[in-house]
């Protein structure tokens, strides 16, 4: 139990990847080399899907990116409703950016959404996107009238929802991580053969899956009631 509540405590770390010699070492991350990596692989794969584009006779490769654009802009666009399907495009990157980032640690990579860093810059992303999305719907006039609706008396409950919803986002992604892998690790000190593997296919992928759609639907749920 011992070895395990230290493990637990190195999970919790923000670990350090390298440090760059200038104004006294400034440190990065292991979440931020990991998310360059994520970047990396997805901005080469946008490469080779998007070149070479046809409007006759496409090819395959221009079949499939319009295939995956198409889907993602379905999906979302259902989850925003009609006057929020503008910020689509967004919503899939960081549905595809999630996923990919829970879904790393198959290849032996920590996932960046370990590090709490990463959930708060996430959930403060997504509610500066809800508020522009309602600012530009609504006018400021109307963006900061919604703040006493139904009632003026509401008022001090809405503005704490500017605070609530970023860190009920960044907690439930962060606590579903962290939740997997001490669930993992309980599983790996009572039956340490065959059994992890099988938990781990279910963690690392339809788990790591399952949070970045509830981040998404919870970010276009708010984006929805932002712009009605």
């Amino acid at each position: 139990m011992e070895q395990f509540t230290e493990e637990l405590q190195e999970q919790l770390q923000v670990a350090t990847a390298f440090t760059i010699p200038v104004f006294g070492g400034i440190e990065i991350a292991e979440s931020t080399v990991i998310t360059w990596v994520i970047m990396a692989v997805l901005t080469a794969l946008s490469v080779y899907l998007g070149s070479n584009l046809t409007v006759r006779n496409p090819g395959k490769r221009q079949q499939l990116a319009e295939m995956i654009v198409s889907w993602f802009d379905n999906f979302t666009g259902e989850l925003l409703g009609e006057h929020g399907k503008q910020y689509s495009t967004i919503i899939s990157v960081i549905l595809i950016y999630i996923g990919f980032s829970n879904v790393i640690g198959l290849f032996g990579m920590k996932p960046p959404t370990k590090d709490l860093n990463v959930t708060v810059g996430l959930s403060l992303i997504s509610i500066f996107l809800i508020e522009i999305a309602g600012f530009r719907r609504k006018g400021a006039k109307g963006w900061v009238k919604h703040f006493s609706e139904p009632v003026a008396i509401v008022t001090p409950i809405n503005i704490l929802e500017l605070v609530i919803r970023p860190l009920s986002l960044c907690m439930r992604l962060f606590g579903n991580v962290l939740g997997a892998f001490i669930i993992m690790e309980l599983i790996k000190m009572v039956v340490p053969v065959g059994v992890p593997a099988i938990f781990s296919l279910y963690f690392d992928i339809f788990d790591g899956l399952i949070q970045a759609y509830v981040f998404v639907f919870l970010t276009s749920l708010y984006i929805q009631d932002a712009t009605e």
